[in-house]
This record gives structure tokens, C-alpha cells and sequence, in this order.
């Protein structure tokens, strides 16, 4: 049974109020211990552009051009690094209510019950006690806003403001660019064709213009940013390097860890290979989800998350904010599937936080075993998460 709107508001107001207990919590017990930062990054790419520098020109700038405000606006309203931590993480927690709010406004266009609303907006107010740190310092939470705004317009059928937000988000970080086929044969299938390429040319649009001014001044300095996206080496986190740190633990496989492209990345024979290879499995899963072509908001919700989670868990590299990008959409998916599906990612999120700060050099520097297993568990346990959302489950029927 549908939940009452008023129902839904209510409990909507409740978990915004929960995500700022929970983002407060944040900075108390072990949960502010041995931090590893990426603020001084942000605010150096903030000052450098303050001060008059052009991003991808005179200086690299790792994301789009869409990222700048939330690296502009800190340093333009602070005069320090505690300063501009201070003004970032609220940014982040405003993004954090937003993307709350937006779930809810979701659910009650998935028409979910009330169980199911308080339980996905439970989870998705209280991930950053399960995932720890990290959230207060990435920007991930922004992009993330953004693709909850996409999937609300998109479920309440307003489709071409939802490929508008969709492509703020491309802009502001390239990881929801895996959405959009799936996005595109939703709209297809239920408007048509033509509604479907004027979403598409909204969505190119807002990332062309995102994008034209860097192009017109600093053409390689782009070309940079995306091509040390795309040449990663097999990161340490990833499933990839986890069987290999496996495979070093049980049968003594040489391997080491060396620094590069803004990340600790494994190294041992083969990995090269696996890197390529592991890149070509997630696309050729990609290409599988986007071809099933959601008709239904259910449907839709199912396999936004499949194709989120399947470039997540079969990337060659998956750093601890990646599962950021999941919490609003996984808990979305309805039924037992969404159960399932829930419960996992809450599992993820724990085994991160167990490893991820307090042992993350001990599995970079060392090759620990124990962040190690880790490690490998949570990327099992995603690979698990993406097998309930693909699967579908039908009814054995015995022969008389």
C-alpha cells in the first residue's frame, strides 16, 4: 500500500534531521582519527582559481569543469585550510539533506509503502556512521545530489529536466555517464524516439557547455584530465588487485605497491593484463544492462542501480568514496530484491570503514592480510549486490 504523502514528508524531515545527527556523530569517538584527506588538493585547485589561474591550463585540475564550485566557493569564503574545510563540509552537508529529500520525493513517485520508505531513507541518512570519514572529505556527495535529482524528475516524468541534472552530474564528475543509457531507453520506450534524442541533446548540452570554454582555452590541459581517468593502473582496492593480494598471501605471488595517478596501485605480473581485461568485463556488463531498456519506475530504479553498482564493483579502480555513488539508488530497488540489495550495501559500507582509514596504510605500504581480506570481502560482497539487482527470478514449474 502506498504510503500517504503527508506520511511521506513527515518521515522525509525525519531523515534529513537523522543524516545531521549522523554527519555530527562523524566528528566524534575513532571516527575522526587518522583521517586521509583530499582537502588540501581542493583547496589548492580553490586558491589557484581565486587567484586568477585557468583551470586545465594553468594548472590540472583532475575532475571536469563542473567540480569547481564545490573548490571555488570554499576558498573564496575562507582565508585558511581550516577555514576551508569548514565551509567545504557544509557544502557537503547540504548536498548530504538534498539528496535525502530528493530520495523521498523518489519513493513517492515509485509509490513505495511505508516500510519501504522509512527503511531506504533510514540507510540513506545514516550511511556515514556506517561508511566513516571519507564523506566528510570528498566531494562525491555533490554529484551524487545531482543524480538523486535526475532519478526524481525522471520517475515523476519530468524527463527532460531530469537528463538536464543528469548532465550537471557527467560535469561534475564522470561517473554518471553510465546512467544515461539506461536513462535514454526509458524515456524511449515510453515517449518515443524523438522525446528521447531531445533528452540526449539536453543532457550533451549541459556538458558541452561545461566543458567549451576549457576546450577553447586549455584543449590539452582537458585532454589530460580525462586520458589520466581512462590510463589508471589496476588500483589497490579494486577486485582485481584484491585476488591478487589473495593469491600473494596464499602462494606467495610477488607483488608491490607503487604510487601514481593520485592513488597506491598494485603491481605484479599480469596486472597490466587484468587491468585491461577487468575494464573489458565491466563494459561488456554495462552494454548487457543498458540494453534492457527499463519500461517501468521500478524497472528503472533496478537497473540505475545495477549499472552503478557493475561500474563500481568491476572497475579497475574503486576508492571508498565509489560508494557514495550507490546510496541513494540501490535502496530505491523494491521487494525482496531491494531488501537483499540494501542489507549488502550496508555490509559494504561497514567492511570499507573497518579498513579504510585506520588500516588503509597498512595494506598499502605492507600488503597487510588483514585490510587485505578485507578488502577482497567487500568486493565480493558487491559483486554479490550486483548479481541480486541483474537476476531475475522466476518460478521453477515441476512437469506433472
Amino acid at each position: 500500500m502506498t504510503a500517504p504523502r503527508r506520511f511521506t514528508e513527515l518521515a522525509a524531515v525525519a531523515a534529513a534531521a537523522l543524516f545531521l545527527l549522523s554527519w555530527a556523530m562523524l566528528h566524534t569517538a575513532w571516527y575522526d582519527e587518522g583521517e586521509i584527506i583530499d582537502i588540501p588538493v581542493y583547496s589548492n585547485y580553490g586558491t589557484a582559481t581565486e587567484d586568477g589561474a585557468v583551470p586545465y591550463r594553468d594548472f590540472q585540475l583532475e575532475y571536469p569543469p563542473g567540480a569547481l564550485p564545490a573548490f571555488v566557493v570554499p576558498a573564496l569564503l575562507s582565508d585558511d585550510q581550516s577555514g576551508f574545510r569548514s565551509v567545504f563540509e557544509a557544502l557537503m552537508t547540504l548536498c548530504g539533506v538534498v539528496t535525502v529529500l530528493l530520495t523521498a520525493v523518489t519513493l513517492r513517485g515509485l509509490r513505495a509503502s511505508q516500510p519501504r520508505t522509512v527503511g531506504a531513507l533510514a540507510l540513506v541518512a545514516t550511511f556515514p556512521l556506517l561508511l566513516g570519514s571519507v564523506v566528510l572529505t570528498r566531494f562525491d556527495l555533490y554529484p551524487t545530489a545531482l543524480v538523486a535529482g535526475a532519478l526524481a524528475a525522471l520517475v515523476h516524468r519530468r524527463d527532460r529536466l531530469g537528463f538536464v541534472l543528469l548532465g550537471g552530474a557527467v560535469a561534475v564528475k564522470l561517473f554518471p555517464a553510465v546512467l544515461v543509457p539506461v536513462a535514454l531507453g526509458y524515456v524511449w520506450r515510453r515517449r518515443g524516439r524523438r522525446e528521447a534524442v531531445v533528452c540526449l541533446a539536453l543532457c550533451a548540452g549541459v556538458v558541452a557547455l561545461a566543458y567549451l570554454p576549457f576546450l577553447l582555452v586549455a584543449p590539452d590541459g582537458v585532454a589530460h584530465s580525462l586520458g589520466r581517468q581512462l590510463s589508471r593502473p589496476l588500483q589497490i582496492e579494486s577486485l582485481g588487485s584484491a585476488l591478487y593480494l589473495a593469491a600473494h598471501h596464499l602462494v606467495g605471488l610477488d607483488a608491490e605497491m607503487r604510487s601514481g595517478h593520485g592513488s597506491q596501485n598494485l603491481y605484479a605480473t599480469g596486472t597490466a593484463v587484468t587491468a585491461v581485461v577487468l575494464s573489458l568485463f565491466q563494459i561488456a556488463v554495462l552494454v548487457w544492462i543498458w540494453l534492457r531498456r527499463p519500461v517501468t519506475n521500478e524497472e528503472l530504479v533496478r537497473w540505475v542501480a545495477a549499472a552503478l553498482v557493475a561500474f563500481v564493483a568491476l572497475g579497475k579502480v574503486l576508492s571508498p568514496q565509489f560508494l557514495i555513488w550507490l546510496v541513494p539508488v540501490v535502496p530505491l530497488v523494491g521487494g525482496i530484491r531491494g531488501l537483499r540489495a540494501s542489507a549488502l550495501l550496508a555490509v559494504a559500507l561497514v567492511l570499507t570503514q573497518l579498513w579504510f582509514p585506520s588500516r588503509y596504510w597498512n595494506l598499502a605500504r605492507e600488503l597487510d592480510p588483514l585490510p587485505s581480506a578485507l578488502v577482497l570481502l567487500r568486493d565480493l560482497i558487491l559483486v554479490a549486490l550486483l548479481i541480486v539487482l541483474v537476476r531475475d527470478r522466476r518460478e521453477s514449474v515441476r512437469s506433472p
